[in-house]
């Protein structure tokens, strides 16, 4: 898995643990919901971490907390 996809699938599972929609979620961010959606898009590489950095605000946790994931522990290598 790759750190893209794993970002995306911990913002998925914190989502639907919260029951909140993606769109909420950018709300709450202060982002728009094409930026929390093209995150999610399986084409798209690239992240930046101001954007996670936001929807964690909007989440009202932290950066820690939001990699703490056993999601994080199972990356594939990104240099190849």
């Amino acid at each position: 898995m790759s750190v893209k996809d794993a970002v995306a699938t911990r913002f998925q599972e914190l989502c639907r643990e919260r029951g909140m929609r993606l769109n909420e979620l950018a709300v709450r961010s202060g982002v728009t919901p094409s930026t929390v959606y093209s995150m999610m898009d399986a084409k798209r590489r690239e992240l930046s971490i101001n954007v996670i950095k936001k929807l964690c605000d909007g989440m009202d946790i932290s950066l820690k907390e939001f990699f703490t994931a056993d999601v994080f522990d199972q990356l594939d290598q990104e240099i190849k």
